[in-house]
């Protein structure tokens, strides 16, 4: 496709209908020309993260998934649980671009010089429809990779990143010194574990088989605990009070993880208490759910003591709350280290097409660890 020609694209979309259907197709729609501070970019590279399969399925029911269409031109439908429908009121009939990050060439720009600059660079992008052929955004929102980069280097460059960064800002604002962490073998996981390592902050990583466990020991983490041990819980309660840690960040969500991350801190402060109180100790203990893995309610026993809380945190937020001046700073950060600290791995490159077959949703809906999928908008179908 040449963009000068016809200027149209394809991009994919999700909408859910009020009818109880999710439908996943692929639109074709007009590449955008770009604003004075703004930069057309040719999108060569978009992983497909956990949040971005959130807004792409809903609460659809993909084992009874259908497909219909062509080969490439693509079209999935799925039935929504009438139970689910509720959550989803505020997307009712409405067609959506997926996508949040992705990286590519600069192909056209705005006639501001912050914008022509990048003219010919290839750069990462956080702000949706990155399931896009092309994506028209504010200059400022861009990344510049370095020269020796490719797409895929800069692909994850925000979510991941920005999150890590964020959770160990978190841990020092809210005055805490050590971390626990779930979902920790995935590619946000290996990244923490090192710059964690690199910053001399101790880490409880909670995984959920051997072989995750085993990579883990095989980067270095002292402090690894899986969920498939029957000896799980002690072992959380002997890393726990081996490191202090009194914040954890939860990818799991729901069941009983984060009730089972508060008790085991109650118990490593409880042993450090001067005196015997009835309400537990005094050490503020923290879960922030960042992910929905587990998408049961979460189960909290309540025999932590009093001083404890369960929340939620999003990269966002965090962004919103730090601000322009110091996103930049950690974003020159991650350009530094794009393929050292901020690295992440894919299994398998896909196009846009291919994205909607429902063999290839099987596989990256199941998020194995080690087999993270990379979308090309660009690629041609196999």
């Amino acid at each position: 496709m040449t963009m000068t020609s016809q200027r149209k694209q394809l991009q994919l979309r999700s909408l859910v209908r009020s009818i109880g259907q999710l439908e996943l197709s692929l639109a074709e729609v007009p590449i955008p020309r770009p604003g004075p501070r703004e930069a057309l970019v040719r999108i060569e590279a978009s992983p497909l993260n956990p949040s971005d399969q959130g807004l792409l399925f809903a609460a659809a029911d993909m084992s009874a998934a259908v497909a219909s269409g062509t080969s490439a031109r693509p079209m999935v439908t799925a039935p929504i649980a009438a139970t689910a429908m509720k959550s989803m009121a505020g997307r009712l009939d409405q067609s959506m671009p997926v996508g949040n990050e992705g990286a590519g060439v600069v192909v056209e720009t705005g006639g501001f010089e912050a914008a022509r600059a990048l003219m010919g660079k290839k750069v990462a992008m956080l702000g949706g429809a990155m399931y896009s052929q092309y994506r028209s955004i504010g200059a400022d929102q861009c990344l510049v990779l370095p020269d020796d980069a490719a797409a895929a280097d800069g692909a994850s460059a925000f979510v991941n990143p920005m999150t890590v960064l964020g959770m160990i800002d978190t841990m020092r604002s809210e005055g805490h010194h050590a971390i626990v962490h779930s979902a920790a073998a995935s590619n946000l996981g290996q990244i923490l574990h090192r710059l964690c390592d690199a910053e001399k902050i101790k880490l409880v990583n909670i995984v959920r088989s051997e072989d995750q466990e085993r990579m883990l020991r095989g980067m270095g983490a002292a402090y690894v605990c899986n969920m498939r041990s029957p000896r799980f819980i002690e072992e959380l309660a002997d890393s726990v009070a081996a490191t202090g840690a009194t914040i954890a960040f939860d990818a799991i969500g729901g069941g009983l993880l984060a009730g089972q991350i508060l008790r085991s801190m109650e118990a490593a402060s409880s042993k450090n208490a001067k005196t015997y109180s009835r309400y537990g100790s005094t050490v503020h203990k923290q879960v922030y759910i960042y992910g929905g893995l587990d998408p049961r309610p979460t189960e909290l026993a309540r025999d932590y003591g009093m001083a404890w809380g369960v929340g939620g945190w999003l990269v966002m937020n965090f962004m919103q709350r730090i601000g322009p001046i110091a996103v930049a700073k950690l974003k020159q950060r991650i350009a530094n280290e794009l393929r050292s600290t901020f690295a992440s791995k894919y299994s398998n490159e896909i196009s846009l097409a291919e994205t909607l077959h429902l063999d290839v949703i099987a596989a990256y809906r199941r998020r194995e660890t080690g087999k993270k999928y990379l979308v090309n908008p660009n690629k041609h179908p196999a």
